[in-house]
Protein backbone atom coordinates (compact mmCIF):
# COMPACT_ATOMS: atom_id res chain seq x y z
CA UNK A 1 0.00 0.00 0.00
CA UNK A 2 2.82 2.36 0.95
CA UNK A 3 4.58 1.56 -2.32
CA UNK A 4 1.43 2.46 -4.28
CA UNK A 5 1.05 5.78 -2.41
CA UNK A 6 4.73 6.62 -2.95
CA UNK A 7 4.45 5.80 -6.63
CA UNK A 8 1.35 7.97 -6.86
CA UNK A 9 3.17 10.93 -5.31
CA UNK A 10 6.14 10.41 -7.61
CA UNK A 11 3.87 10.32 -10.66
CA UNK A 12 2.10 13.50 -9.55
CA UNK A 13 5.41 15.26 -8.98
CA UNK A 14 6.65 14.25 -12.43
CA UNK A 15 3.42 15.48 -14.00
CA UNK A 16 3.67 18.86 -12.26
CA UNK A 17 7.34 19.17 -13.25
CA UNK A 18 6.48 18.35 -16.86
CA UNK A 19 3.70 20.96 -16.92
CA UNK A 20 5.97 23.58 -15.36
CA UNK A 21 8.74 22.82 -17.86
CA UNK A 22 6.30 22.98 -20.77
CA UNK A 23 4.95 26.32 -19.48
CA UNK A 24 8.48 27.71 -19.11
CA UNK A 25 9.32 26.56 -22.61
CA UNK A 26 6.45 28.66 -23.96
CA UNK A 27 8.07 31.79 -22.52
CA UNK A 28 10.17 33.86 -24.88
CA UNK A 29 13.93 33.85 -24.39
CA UNK A 30 14.81 37.37 -23.22
CA UNK A 31 17.85 38.94 -21.58
CA UNK A 32 17.89 39.59 -17.86
CA UNK A 33 17.82 43.32 -17.08
CA UNK A 34 18.65 43.51 -13.39
CA UNK A 35 21.34 45.44 -11.50
CA UNK A 36 22.25 46.37 -7.93
CA UNK A 37 20.90 48.62 -6.49
CA UNK A 38 18.93 49.25 -9.72
CA UNK A 39 19.12 49.37 -13.51
CA UNK A 40 17.95 53.00 -13.60
CA UNK A 41 16.36 55.57 -11.30
CA UNK A 42 14.90 59.07 -11.36
CA UNK A 43 13.13 61.46 -8.96
CA UNK A 44 11.02 64.37 -10.24
CA UNK A 45 8.84 67.14 -8.84
CA UNK A 46 5.29 66.15 -9.77
CA UNK A 47 4.18 69.78 -10.14
CA UNK A 48 7.00 71.30 -12.20
CA UNK A 49 8.55 68.20 -13.74
CA UNK A 50 11.97 69.29 -12.44
CA UNK A 51 14.42 66.40 -12.17
CA UNK A 52 15.87 66.24 -8.66
CA UNK A 53 17.91 63.05 -9.15
CA UNK A 54 18.68 60.69 -12.00
CA UNK A 55 21.03 57.79 -12.54
CA UNK A 56 20.94 55.74 -15.77
CA UNK A 57 17.37 56.96 -16.21
CA UNK A 58 17.42 56.22 -19.96
CA UNK A 59 18.61 52.60 -19.69
CA UNK A 60 15.98 50.24 -21.11
CA UNK A 61 14.42 47.66 -18.83
CA UNK A 62 11.20 45.69 -18.34
CA UNK A 63 8.39 47.47 -16.44
CA UNK A 64 6.52 44.30 -15.38
CA UNK A 65 3.30 45.31 -13.59
CA UNK A 66 4.32 48.98 -13.35
CA UNK A 67 2.91 49.26 -16.89
CA UNK A 68 -0.55 48.95 -15.33
CA UNK A 69 -0.22 52.70 -14.72
CA UNK A 70 -0.79 53.13 -18.46
CA UNK A 71 -3.89 50.92 -18.18
CA UNK A 72 -5.13 53.11 -15.33
CA UNK A 73 -4.49 56.31 -17.29
CA UNK A 74 -6.55 55.07 -20.24
CA UNK A 75 -9.39 53.81 -18.03
CA UNK A 76 -9.60 57.14 -16.18
CA UNK A 77 -9.55 59.06 -19.46
CA UNK A 78 -12.44 56.92 -20.72
CA UNK A 79 -14.34 57.60 -17.48
CA UNK A 80 -13.78 61.36 -17.87
CA UNK A 81 -15.00 61.14 -21.46
CA UNK A 82 -18.16 59.32 -20.35
CA UNK A 83 -17.58 56.16 -22.38
CA UNK A 84 -16.82 54.17 -19.22
CA UNK A 85 -18.58 54.48 -15.86
CA UNK A 86 -17.56 53.22 -12.44
CA UNK A 87 -20.96 51.58 -11.97
CA UNK A 88 -20.86 49.69 -15.29
CA UNK A 89 -20.87 45.92 -14.84
CA UNK A 90 -18.44 43.70 -16.74
CA UNK A 91 -19.17 40.01 -17.35
CA UNK A 92 -16.05 37.87 -17.20
CA UNK A 93 -15.19 35.95 -20.35
CA UNK A 94 -13.44 32.58 -20.68
CA UNK A 95 -10.38 34.38 -22.05
CA UNK A 96 -10.09 36.58 -18.96
CA UNK A 97 -10.56 33.67 -16.54
CA UNK A 98 -7.43 31.96 -17.95
CA UNK A 99 -4.99 34.87 -17.36
CA UNK A 100 -2.17 33.79 -15.04
CA UNK A 101 0.16 35.52 -12.61
CA UNK A 102 -1.17 37.76 -9.86
CA UNK A 103 -4.96 37.59 -9.96
CA UNK A 104 -8.26 37.59 -8.09
CA UNK A 105 -9.35 34.34 -9.79
CA UNK A 106 -12.18 35.74 -11.87
CA UNK A 107 -14.50 33.04 -13.19
CA UNK A 108 -16.33 32.90 -16.48
CA UNK A 109 -19.77 34.58 -16.38
CA UNK A 110 -19.09 36.33 -13.07
CA UNK A 111 -19.99 40.03 -13.05
CA UNK A 112 -18.22 42.94 -11.35
CA UNK A 113 -18.41 46.72 -11.54
CA UNK A 114 -15.66 48.80 -13.15
CA UNK A 115 -14.93 50.27 -9.71
CA UNK A 116 -14.40 46.82 -8.17
CA UNK A 117 -12.09 45.75 -10.99
CA UNK A 118 -10.07 48.98 -10.79
CA UNK A 119 -9.34 48.27 -7.14
CA UNK A 120 -8.53 44.64 -7.97
CA UNK A 121 -5.94 45.42 -10.61
CA UNK A 122 -4.34 48.30 -8.67
CA UNK A 123 -4.35 46.85 -5.13
CA UNK A 124 -3.91 43.15 -5.91
CA UNK A 125 -2.19 43.87 -9.28
CA UNK A 126 -4.67 41.38 -10.72
CA UNK A 127 -3.87 40.52 -14.33
CA UNK A 128 -7.32 39.03 -14.88
CA UNK A 129 -8.99 42.27 -13.71
CA UNK A 130 -6.73 44.28 -16.03
CA UNK A 131 -7.69 42.03 -18.94
CA UNK A 132 -11.41 42.30 -18.17
CA UNK A 133 -11.25 46.11 -18.13
CA UNK A 134 -9.03 46.33 -21.22
CA UNK A 135 -11.19 44.04 -23.36
CA UNK A 136 -14.36 45.80 -22.21
CA UNK A 137 -12.80 49.19 -23.09
CA UNK A 138 -11.20 48.44 -26.46
CA UNK A 139 -12.85 45.20 -27.65
CA UNK A 140 -9.70 43.06 -27.54
CA UNK A 141 -6.31 42.85 -25.89
CA UNK A 142 -4.58 43.76 -29.15
CA UNK A 143 -6.72 46.87 -29.60
CA UNK A 144 -5.99 47.98 -26.05
CA UNK A 145 -2.23 47.50 -26.50
CA UNK A 146 -2.50 49.78 -29.54
CA UNK A 147 -4.14 52.40 -27.32
CA UNK A 148 -1.32 52.03 -24.78
CA UNK A 149 1.37 52.65 -27.39
CA UNK A 150 -0.54 55.60 -28.86
CA UNK A 151 -0.73 57.30 -25.47
CA UNK A 152 2.94 56.52 -24.79
CA UNK A 153 3.91 58.27 -28.02
CA UNK A 154 1.71 61.28 -27.16
CA UNK A 155 3.41 61.56 -23.75
CA UNK A 156 6.89 61.48 -25.29
CA UNK A 157 7.74 58.04 -23.90
CA UNK A 158 10.18 57.48 -26.77
CA UNK A 159 11.91 54.40 -25.38
CA UNK A 160 8.70 52.56 -24.43
CA UNK A 161 7.01 49.70 -26.27
CA UNK A 162 4.03 47.85 -24.87
CA UNK A 163 3.16 44.34 -26.02
CA UNK A 164 0.89 43.24 -23.16
CA UNK A 165 -1.86 44.69 -20.98
CA UNK A 166 -0.50 43.28 -17.72
CA UNK A 167 3.33 43.16 -17.80
CA UNK A 168 3.75 39.39 -17.55
CA UNK A 169 6.88 37.82 -19.11
CA UNK A 170 6.40 37.47 -22.88
CA UNK A 171 5.08 34.25 -24.33
CA UNK A 172 7.00 32.46 -27.07
CA UNK A 173 6.95 34.57 -30.22
CA UNK A 174 5.99 37.71 -28.28
CA UNK A 175 8.23 40.69 -27.57
CA UNK A 176 8.72 41.95 -24.00
CA UNK A 177 7.35 45.26 -22.75
CA UNK A 178 10.24 47.74 -22.51
CA UNK A 179 10.61 51.17 -20.95
CA UNK A 180 12.95 53.44 -18.98
CA UNK A 181 12.78 55.10 -15.57
CA UNK A 182 12.39 58.48 -17.31
CA UNK A 183 9.43 57.29 -19.40
CA UNK A 184 7.64 55.81 -16.39
CA UNK A 185 8.17 59.12 -14.57
CA UNK A 186 6.43 60.94 -17.45
CA UNK A 187 3.52 58.51 -17.26
CA UNK A 188 3.21 58.87 -13.48
CA UNK A 189 3.26 62.68 -13.71
CA UNK A 190 0.50 62.65 -16.33
CA UNK A 191 -1.66 60.56 -14.01
CA UNK A 192 -1.07 62.77 -10.99
CA UNK A 193 -1.49 66.06 -12.87
CA UNK A 194 -4.55 65.18 -14.93
CA UNK A 195 -6.20 62.51 -12.76
CA UNK A 196 -5.35 63.05 -9.07
CA UNK A 197 -8.33 60.83 -8.26
CA UNK A 198 -6.08 57.89 -9.18
CA UNK A 199 -4.71 58.09 -5.64
CA UNK A 200 -8.00 56.67 -4.40
CA UNK A 201 -6.93 53.35 -5.92
CA UNK A 202 -3.15 53.51 -5.53
CA UNK A 203 -3.17 54.53 -1.85
CA UNK A 204 -5.49 51.71 -0.79
CA UNK A 205 -3.56 49.29 1.45
CA UNK A 206 -6.19 46.59 1.85
CA UNK A 207 -9.63 46.05 0.39
CA UNK A 208 -12.20 43.23 0.49
CA UNK A 209 -13.25 41.54 -2.74
CA UNK A 210 -16.23 39.28 -3.47
CA UNK A 211 -18.21 40.65 -0.51
CA UNK A 212 -15.31 40.12 1.87
CA UNK A 213 -14.52 36.54 0.88
CA UNK A 214 -11.07 37.73 -0.19
CA UNK A 215 -8.91 40.48 1.27
CA UNK A 216 -6.64 42.14 -1.28
CA UNK A 217 -3.37 43.59 0.00
CA UNK A 218 -1.29 46.21 -1.80
CA UNK A 219 2.18 45.09 -2.95
CA UNK A 220 3.62 48.57 -2.33
CA UNK A 221 5.26 48.32 1.09
CA UNK A 222 6.17 52.03 1.07
CA UNK A 223 2.51 52.83 1.83
CA UNK A 224 3.21 51.59 5.37
CA UNK A 225 6.77 52.86 5.86
CA UNK A 226 7.30 56.14 3.98
CA UNK A 227 5.55 59.27 5.35
CA UNK A 228 3.17 60.78 2.82
CA UNK A 229 3.39 57.87 0.36
CA UNK A 230 0.10 57.23 -1.45
CA UNK A 231 1.09 55.33 -4.59
CA UNK A 232 1.70 54.33 -7.23
CA UNK A 233 2.63 50.82 -8.50
CA UNK A 234 5.14 48.00 -8.12
CA UNK A 235 6.22 45.32 -10.58
CA UNK A 236 8.28 42.13 -10.69
CA UNK A 237 9.23 39.08 -12.66
CA UNK A 238 12.56 37.29 -12.52
CA UNK A 239 14.26 38.73 -15.61
CA UNK A 240 12.78 42.18 -15.05
CA UNK A 241 13.81 42.45 -11.43
CA UNK A 242 11.88 44.64 -9.02
CA UNK A 243 10.44 47.97 -10.16
CA UNK A 244 8.41 50.73 -8.54
CA UNK A 245 6.88 54.08 -9.36
CA UNK A 246 6.39 55.69 -5.94
CA UNK A 247 4.88 59.04 -5.05
CA UNK A 248 4.66 60.90 -1.76
CA UNK A 249 3.52 64.35 -0.60
CA UNK A 250 5.04 66.46 2.19
CA UNK A 251 4.78 70.19 2.98
CA UNK A 252 2.59 70.62 -0.13
CA UNK A 253 5.35 69.19 -2.33
CA UNK A 254 4.77 65.97 -4.30
CA UNK A 255 7.62 63.86 -5.66
CA UNK A 256 7.76 60.85 -7.99
CA UNK A 257 10.52 58.26 -7.61
CA UNK A 258 11.01 55.49 -10.18
CA UNK A 259 13.29 52.49 -9.66
CA UNK A 260 13.72 50.03 -12.54
CA UNK A 261 15.41 46.61 -12.54
CA UNK A 262 16.43 46.25 -8.89
CA UNK A 263 17.88 42.90 -7.79
CA UNK A 264 15.69 42.56 -4.71
CA UNK A 265 12.50 43.93 -3.22
CA UNK A 266 14.39 45.11 -0.13
CA UNK A 267 16.97 46.97 -2.23
CA UNK A 268 14.25 48.57 -4.40
CA UNK A 269 12.18 49.78 -1.45
CA UNK A 270 15.17 50.98 0.54
CA UNK A 271 16.53 53.00 -2.40
CA UNK A 272 13.13 54.50 -3.27
CA UNK A 273 12.58 55.59 0.34
CA UNK A 274 16.11 57.00 0.55
CA UNK A 275 15.79 58.99 -2.68
CA UNK A 276 12.43 60.43 -1.63
CA UNK A 277 13.84 61.48 1.74
CA UNK A 278 16.94 63.13 0.25
CA UNK A 279 14.96 64.96 -2.44
CA UNK A 280 12.25 66.16 -0.05
CA UNK A 281 15.04 67.70 2.06
CA UNK A 282 15.97 69.87 -0.95
CA UNK A 283 12.42 71.20 -1.39
CA UNK A 284 11.27 74.34 0.46
CA UNK A 285 7.72 74.05 1.81
CA UNK A 286 5.05 75.34 -0.54
CA UNK A 287 1.94 77.29 0.54
CA UNK A 288 -1.24 75.24 0.55
CA UNK A 289 -3.06 75.53 -2.79
CA UNK A 290 -6.17 77.67 -2.82
CA UNK A 291 -9.36 75.62 -3.21
CA UNK A 292 -10.69 75.75 -6.74
CA UNK A 293 -14.00 77.61 -7.08
CA UNK A 294 -16.20 76.81 -10.06
CA UNK A 295 -19.40 78.51 -11.22
CA UNK A 296 -19.00 81.05 -8.45
CA UNK A 297 -21.49 83.95 -8.38
CA UNK A 298 -19.82 87.23 -7.56
CA UNK A 299 -21.39 88.68 -4.45
CA UNK A 300 -22.18 92.45 -4.63
CA UNK A 301 -20.24 94.51 -2.08
CA UNK A 302 -22.20 95.26 1.09
CA UNK A 303 -23.92 98.64 1.15
CA UNK A 304 -21.93 101.21 3.05
CA UNK A 305 -23.44 102.80 6.12
CA UNK A 306 -24.53 106.39 5.32
CA UNK A 307 -21.97 108.84 6.62
CA UNK A 308 -23.29 111.19 9.31
CA UNK A 309 -24.19 114.68 8.04
CA UNK A 310 -21.69 117.43 8.74
CA UNK A 311 -22.47 119.26 11.96
CA UNK A 312 -25.24 116.84 12.90
CA UNK A 313 -23.93 116.42 16.43
CA UNK A 314 -23.54 120.19 16.89
CA UNK A 315 -27.11 120.88 15.77
CA UNK A 316 -28.35 118.24 18.17
CA UNK A 317 -26.54 119.87 21.10
CA UNK A 318 -27.89 123.34 20.22
CA UNK A 319 -31.44 121.98 19.92
CA UNK A 320 -31.28 120.32 23.34
CA UNK A 321 -29.89 123.52 24.88
CA UNK A 322 -32.70 125.64 23.41
CA UNK A 323 -35.34 123.20 24.63
CA UNK A 324 -33.90 123.32 28.15
CA UNK A 325 -33.86 127.11 28.13
CA UNK A 326 -37.41 127.32 26.82
CA UNK A 327 -38.63 124.90 29.47
CA UNK A 328 -36.90 126.97 32.14
CA UNK A 329 -38.49 130.19 30.94
CA UNK A 330 -41.96 128.65 30.94
CA UNK A 331 -41.42 127.36 34.44
CA UNK A 332 -40.23 130.76 35.64
CA UNK A 333 -43.13 132.66 34.12
CA UNK A 334 -45.92 130.40 35.19
CA UNK A 335 -44.72 128.71 38.36
CA UNK A 336 -41.93 130.67 39.95
CA UNK A 337 -43.01 134.31 39.40
CA UNK A 338 -42.36 136.33 42.70
CA UNK A 339 -45.25 137.97 44.64
CA UNK A 340 -45.35 141.84 44.08
CA UNK A 341 -46.01 142.48 47.82
CA UNK A 342 -42.60 141.17 48.50
CA UNK A 343 -41.25 144.07 46.45
CA UNK A 344 -42.82 146.88 48.75
CA UNK A 345 -40.29 148.25 51.10
CA UNK A 346 -41.33 148.04 54.73
CA UNK A 347 -40.56 150.72 57.23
Amino acid sequence: MKIKITACFALSACLLLTLATAHAARRAMIDTKVAEPYLGAIVTDADSGQILFEDHSDVTGYPASVLKLMDLLIFLEKIDAGSLRLEDRITISAEVSKIGGSQVWLKENESFTVDELLYAFMVQSANDAAAALAIHTAGSREAFVALMNKRAAELGMKATEFHSIHGLPPEEGQKPDVTTARDISRLARELLQKHPGCLRFTSCRERPFRDGKMIMRNHNGLLWTVPGCDGLKTGYYKKAGYAIAATAARDNNRLIAVILGSASKQSRDKKAAELLSVCFAKMPPKPAPQPAVTNAVEEPPPEAEPAPRAGRAAWLAVSITLLVLLAGAVYWVFFFRPDKSDLVQKH
